[in-house]
């Protein structure tokens, strides 16, 4: 990864090519992640090249003045308001507040009957930040919350539905750390929840959002950073392409792929509405000069190369088994890259032999 960035970066440890750091993490701040990168890679990064699976929440506004209900590992309640919400809850002061509903866990059972819970706000509405550490008592509380229409000491005689709004972040089922084998992610704990949620109701859970790789809306905040670098770096051509290299095929290629079906979808409907636009129509588009975006699979991580799957695209890949989230379709074309290399360092020296770059 080194070797990768010193061939990006100036002589002063600054980067030559736009880049952004797009993961799927959420349990901390961009700043701090920008940091961890900067130290890990020898070269300085800024919190504006950081996306976290949760930073695309800045654009859904009419939400930023309900009171949500917060879950994750982290700075749940810090990274809400960065992102515009002024209202939150965490499920620990939910937990607190009611006590007699998280109950698996015997050592934590209120000793005696506490009094009636008074003021604790109605919740409007539930954020998804990541993983949890108690997955119990995160899946028992929002379920109370969902099926109590934001007031878990009520008792309502029916379900309401639809239910609260729920927006969630990063839909990875699995992730790949020091272990040999991946570990679960918060697309494990989502299916969780909404496998209970289905159990118990007997309707299907639904999001107002899905955010993070392959979320399509995640991948167009990518482009308009990496644009908006271009720009302060004085570079006077256009960008035409986009290289997205990670090493998880369900998120990272999937995510490249669906997006790079995207921007040629709406290039076609830019030549079809050619001849009826008018200067309004072309003041609209948000930097329509980004033609395709080339999926790079690395073999560092999640993704183990095997001899039955090629290099190249060709035949499809040899697993079926899909680790996506429900409500992406399953396409096998998607989750093949266009690239299968090594490492990083292969993946940017594939993209400056691509590019004819020095």
């Amino acid at each position: 990864a080194r070797r990768a960035f010193q061939r990006l970066s100036d002589g002063g440890g600054r980067l030559r090519v736009p880049v952004v750091f797009l993961t799927n993490a959420g349990n901390c701040l961009r700043s701090a992640k920008a940091r961890e990168l900067s130290q890990a890679l020898g070269l300085q990064v800024s919190p504006e090249q950081v996306i976290l699976c949760h930073s695309p929440l800045q654009l859904y506004s009419q939400f930023h003045q309900r009171c949500m209900l917060v879950d994750g590992q982290g700075p749940v309640e810090e990274n809400a308001h960065d992102l515009g919400f002024k209202h939150v809850v965490t499920i620990e002061a939910l937990r607190k507040a009611y006590p007699l509903l998280d109950m698996v866990d015997l050592s934590r059972r209120p000793k005696e009957l506490p009094p009636p819970t008074s003021g604790f706000p109605t919740i409007e509405g539930v954020i998804l930040f990541g993983e949890p550490v108690r997955w119990e008592t995160s899946l028992q509380l929002i379920t109370d919350v969902l099926l109590s229409n934001g007031n878990p000491g009520a008792e309502l005689k029916d379900v309401p539905y639809p239910h609260l709004p729920i927006l969630a972040c990063n839909m990875d089922l699995l992730w790949m750390a020091e272990a040999k084998m991946p570990r679960f992610g918060h697309g494990t704990f989502l299916l969780c929840l909404e496998t209970i949620y289905k159990k118990v109701t007997g309707r299907e859970l639904k999001y107002e959002a899905l955010l993070g790789k392959p979320s399509p809306v995640t991948y167009r905040y990518a482009q308009y950073l990496i644009q908006e670098q271009a720009e302060k770096q004085g570079w006077k051509a256009p960008i035409r392409r986009l290289y997205a290299v990670g090493d998880n095929p369900m998120s990272d290629v999937y995510g490249a792929n669906l997006y790079n079906n995207y921007l040629k979808s709406a290039q076609q409907s830019q030549v079809q509405a050619g001849p009826k636009r008018g200067p309004e129509a072309e003041r609209s588009d948000c930097n329509p000069s980004v033609e395709s975006c080339e999926s790079i699979l690395v073999c560092t991580g999640v993704y183990r190369h095997r001899g039955d799957v090629p290099a190249e695209p060709g035949a499809r890949p040899a697993e079926t088994v899909f680790h996506g989230h429900r409500d992406f379709c399953f396409d096998p074309s998607l989750v093949q890259a266009a690239h299968v290399v090594q490492d990083v360092d292969d993946a940017v020296q594939l993209t400056f032999k691509k590019e004819n770059w020095s």
